[in-house]
C-alpha cells in the first residue's frame, strides 16, 4: 500500500483493513488460468469490494451511480460524437440504470457491446476522411462546423456522420492552410529583400537574437529557405490534404496499438471515478508510470520514444543518463530491434510503443543493444548498460536575485516527490532543506518558494517542508472515515529558515501544495500570493496493490487501485476541499475566469471543517500585514494586472464562442479580427520585469559540464525574467525586510562606496 498524500506511521486502522481485505478475498483465487473476461470479472470484483470497504464515503452503487458511470464512459469513448449513431446510443440506453446491477453481478454485457460496437464505428470511419480528403475541399462554400461537443447531438444517419467527419476535417486542414498562406506571403515578401536586409530585419524584430550564436543560426536557417519556389494555392491545398491524412493515420494507428484490457481499463476508471474524482484504478503499465513520476526514476537508458507509423523514434535522451552519457543514441534515431545482452535481437517494427518500451527498460547494471537507423540512413548497433536514470524536471531547483541590495532566493517545486520503495532516496523534503542551506550559503535574505502548478504528492514531504520553516507545531490535520482525528506535526524546533518567505501558490496548486499553502498562512509565517485560491483537493489517496489480495494468480499483473481513504484539514479546522487555499494577495491571471478546480467537478467530496490543532501564530515578522497592504496597493494600480483581468475575461468570452467558418474568406476575417484582438494583450507577453536571475555555484559547475543542463536553466532564468508573478514576490520580500536589516545593509553600501 503507498500513501500518496501519506502517513504511514502508526496508522492501524488502514492496515487493519487492507488485512481483512487479504483475508476476505482468498476466495478470488483462482483455480486456473482463465480468459480475460474472467479476469476483468475479478477486477471488477476487487475493485468494488475494496473501495466500498478502504473509500473515505463510498457512494452508495445504486441506479444514480449507475447513471454516472453510463454518461462518463460514452463520453471517455467518443467525447467528439465522431463515432456512435444515435441508434447505437439507444440501443446502449437500456443499461443507464442497470450498470450498478451488472457490477455487483459481474456482467460485462454492456462493455462488450459497447466495445465490439466501438471497433466497428472506427473501422467504418476510416474510410470517412479518406474519403473527404480524397479530393480537393470546395473553401468558397458558405458553411459552418460548431466544436461544441457536449451540446452537439449524436449524427443520426451514416450519411449525417460522414458529413460531420468531412467538417471536422475541413476544418483541421482549413486552418493549416491559412497559416501556410501566411507562410509563403512572408516568403514571397522577403524574397524581395537581400540576405542582408533580412538580417536587418531579424536584428530589429529580435531584441535577445543579437548574439553571435543567434545571428548565425539565423543566416544558416535562412541559406536553407526557397525563396524562388513560391507554392501555389493548389499545392499548399493539396499538401495541407496529406498532411491531415497522414495525422489521422498516425491516431488511428495509435488507436489500433490499444487491445481489449486497455478499453476494459477506461470502463474500470469510469466506475472508479464516480465514488469521487481521484479515486482511480491504474493498469499494471499505468502503475508504473506513477510510480515513475512520483519518484522522479527510473532503471533503463534514460531515452524517451514516440511512435512514428510502425517505427518507433528516440524522441529525446533525458541528461545524465546512460543513453545521454553514451554519445551514440541520438533524438531522430529510429529502432529497428532489439536485445537483452548477446541474446537474438526482436525486430520491433510495427510493435506497440508500450511493448518496446518494456524491452528496452529493465534493471540497472544489465545490457541492451539496440539496432537503429540513423537520420542518415545508417544502421548501426549500439550497446548500453542500463542505470538509474534521475527525471531532472521532477526535482526541485533555485536561483537567486537582487534587489535594492538584497539578495533573494527562488526555489520552483513541481511535486512533492518521494520514491515509495527506497526511504534512503532522495525527496522532496531532503531536496528543499538542501535549496534551503545553499541559499543561506550565498547570502539570501529571503526565500520565494514557487508550488505553482504543482498538483501534490507525498504527505510527508509536505510535513518535513512546512518544518523548515517553523519552530514546532501542527502542520495538517487528517480525519479517517470512522471520524479519526490525527495531527501530523513538526516535532524538530530547528528552523532552518526564519527570514521572510513568500509562497506562490495559483489554480493548478492542489493537495500537499495546498498543505503547505495553507499551514503557512496560519501561521502569518509566510505570504501567500497568486491564482484567488488553489484547485481545491482537501483529500489524501492510497494506492493498493490489488495482486496482493489474490493467491497463485495466473491472470497476470492486475494492477492497483488509487482510492480516497481521509479528508486533511488546516490547523486552523477549515478544509481545503473545494474552497481551496485563498491568496493573502489575490492576483489576476489568464485562467481566472475558466471553470478548472475541484469545485466545478460534479461528484466531488463536499466542504466541512474540524476543531483547529493548538498552535502559536508566528511572531517574528512584524510587518507582515503591512507588507500585504502594499502588496494589494500595488495590484490594484497596476496596468498590466488590469490587462491580464481583461484578457482573462476575453479568453473565458472566447472559450464560449463554438461556431468556426468553413468559408476561407470569412475564416480569414474572423482570424485576422481575433488577431488584431490579441495585440491589445501583447505586452502580457512581452513583458519583461528588472530582475537577472543566477544559478547557485554548484549547478554553474554543472551547467558547465552540461549543455542540456544549462539549456534548461537558461529557460527557466529567461521565463522568471518575463513572469510579473516573481516579481511582485520579491517585491514582498523586500517590503518584509524588518528596518534593522534596511539599515543594516544601507550602512554596508556606504562603507562599500566610502572605502572605493
Amino acid at each position: 500500500m503507498k500513501i500518496i498524500i501519506q502517513f504511514m506511521k502508526r496508522n492501524y486502522k488502514i492496515l487493519l483493513v487492507i488485512v481483512t481485505l487479504s483475508l476476505a478475498l482468498w476466495s478470488f483465487r483462482p483455480s486456473h488460468k482463465a480468459s480475460d473476461p474472467e479476469k476483468d470479472k475479478l477486477l471488477l470484483e476487487l475493485l468494488t469490494f475494496v473501495i466500498e470497504k478502504g473509500h473515505y464515503s463510498p457512494a452508495p452503487i445504486d441506479d444514480n451511480f449507475s447513471k454516472g458511470v453510463y454518461k462518463d464512459y460514452l463520453n471517455a469513448l467518443d467525447p467528439s460524437k465522431r463515432f456512435f449513431l444515435q441508434s447505437d446510443i439507444d440501443e446502449f440506453a437500456q443499461y443507464e440504470t442497470k450498470l450498478d446491477d451488472q457490477i455487483k453481478e459481474k456482467d460485462l454485457s454492456f462493455f462488450d457491446l459497447t466495445y465490439n460496437r466501438l471497433m466497428q464505428r472506427m473501422e467504418e470511419s476510416k474510410s470517412y476522411y479518406k474519403e473527404a480528403l480524397a479530393s480537393p475541399f470546395d473553401y468558397k462554400k458558405d458553411e459552418s462546423f460548431n466544436t461544441d461537443y457536449e451540446k452537439m447531438p449524436f449524427a443520426k444517419t451514416t450519411d449525417e456522420l460522414k458529413d460531420r467527419w468531412r467538417k471536422q476535417v475541413k476544418l483541421s486542414a482549413l486552418s493549416s492552410l491559412v497559416e501556410k498562406q501566411k507562410l509563403q506571403e512572408d516568403l514571397a515578401r522577403d524574397a524581395k529583400k537581400t540576405p542582408q536586409q533580412r538580417l536587418e530585419d531579424f536584428r530589429k524584430n529580435s531584441p535577445e537574437g543579437l548574439t553571435p550564436e543567434a545571428e548565425k543560426k539565423f543566416l544558416e536557417d535562412d541559406a536553407k529557405k526557397k525563396y524562388d519556389k513560391i507554392k501555389t494555392f493548389d499545392e499548399l491545398e493539396k499538401e495541407t490534404r496529406e498532411s491531415t491524412l497522414n495525422s489521422l493515420n498516425d491516431n488511428f494507428n495509435f488507436i489500433k496499438d490499444l487491445d481489449r484490457e486497455d478499453w476494459f481499463s477506461i470502463y474500470v476508471n469510469a466506475i472508479a471515478s464516480r465514488f469521487d474524482p481521484h479515486t482511480s484504478y491504474f493498469a499494471p503499465n499505468e502503475k508504473e508510470k506513477f510510480d515513475v513520476s512520483m519518484s522522479g526514476k527510473l532503471e533503463g537508458i534514460g531515452a524517451r520514444l514516440q511512435k512514428k507509423g510502425d517505427f518507433t523514434e528516440i524522441s529525446e535522451l533525458i541528461s545524465g543518463g546512460p543513453a545521454w552519457r553514451g554519445k551514440q543514441l541520438e533524438s531522430g534515431d529510429v529502432v529497428l530491434k532489439v536485445a537483452q545482452g548477446s541474446a537474438e535481437p526482436v525486430d520491433v517494427v510495427g510493435m506497440r510503443l508500450d511493448d518496446v518500451v518494456k524491452k528496452i527498460k529493465g534493471p540497472k547494471g544489465t545490457e541492451v543493444r539496440l539496432t537503429v537507423k540513423k537520420t542518415d540512413g545508417t544502421i548501426k548497433v549500439i550497446t548500453i548498460i542500463r542505470d538509474e536514470v534521475e527525471i531532472e524536471e521532477t526535482y526541485v531547483k533555485s536561483s537567486v536575485v537582487e534587489k535594492d541590495g538584497f539578495k533573494y532566493g527562488v526555489i520552483y517545486l513541481p511535486k512533492f516527490y518521494i520514491d515509495f520503495e527506497d526511504q534512503n532516496s532522495r525527496d522532496a523534503g531532503k531536496d528543499v532543506a538542501q535549496e534551503v542551506e545553499r541559499l543561506k550559503a550565498a547570502g539570501v535574505q529571503g526565500i520565494v518558494m514557487d508550488v505553482r502548478d504543482n498538483g501534490g504528492g507525498s504527505l510527508k514531504t509536505v510535513v518535513d517542508i512546512a518544518g523548515l520553516f517553523i519552530e514546532q507545531g501542527p502542520i495538517v490535520q487528517i480525519k479517517s472515515a470512522a471520524g479519526k482525528k490525527e495531527v501530523l506535526y513538526d516535532r524538530d524546533s530547528k528552523v532552518q529558515w526564519d527570514g521572510p518567505l513568500v509562497i506562490m501558490i495559483n489554480e493548478f496548486s492542489a493537495s500537499a501544495s495546498e498543505i503547505l499553502a495553507a499551514a503557512i498562512q496560519d501561521y502569518k509565517r509566510g505570504v501567500v500570493i497568486g491564482s484567488k485560491q488553489s484547485y481545491g483537493k482537501g483529500t489524501v489517496q492510497n494506492v493498493i496493490d490489488l495482486n496482493q489480495f489474490v493467491r497463485g494468480s495466473t491472470y497476470g499483473d492486475l494492477g492497483a487501485l488509487k482510492t480516497t481513504t481521509q479528508k486533511f484539514y488546516r490547523i486552523n479546522g477549515g478544509s481545503t476541499q473545494l474552497e481551496g487555499v485563498k491568496s493573502d494577495v489575490a492576483i489576476p491571471d489568464r485562467y481566472s475566469y475558466l471553470k478548472m478546480g475541484e469545485r466545478d467537478i460534479d461528484n466531488a467530496m463536499p466542504w466541512d471543517k474540524i476543531d483547529p490543532a493548538n498552535y502559536q501564530i508566528w511572531n517574528k515578522q512584524n510587518n507582515f500585514d503591512a507588507a500585504i497592504a502594499k502588496s494589494r496597493e500595488r495590484m490594484r494600480d497596476n496596468a498590466q494586472m488590469k490587462l491580464i483581468d481583461e484578457n482573462a475575461k476575453w479568453l473565458d468570452e472566447r472559450n464560449k464562442e463554438n461556431v468556426y467558418s468553413l468559408n476561407i474568406d470569412k475564416f480569414k476575417a474572423e482570424q485576422k479580427a481575433l488577431e488584431e484582438k490579441s495585440k491589445k494583450y501583447k505586452s502580457i507577453v512581452d513583458y519583461k520585469n528588472a530582475f537577472e536571475f543566477k544559478s547557485l555555484p554548484y549547478e554553474v559547475d554543472a551547467m558547465n559540464k552540461d549543455s542540456v543542463l544549462k539549456e534548461k536553466r537558461d529557460r527557466w532564468h529567461e521565463n522568471l525574467s518575463k513572469d510579473i508573478y516573481i516579481e511582485e514576490a520579491i517585491h514582498i520580500l523586500n517590503d518584509l525586510q524588518s528596518e534593522n536589516n534596511k539599515s543594516l545593509t544601507s550602512k554596508v553600501k556606504k562603507d562599500k562606496l566610502v572605502k572605493s
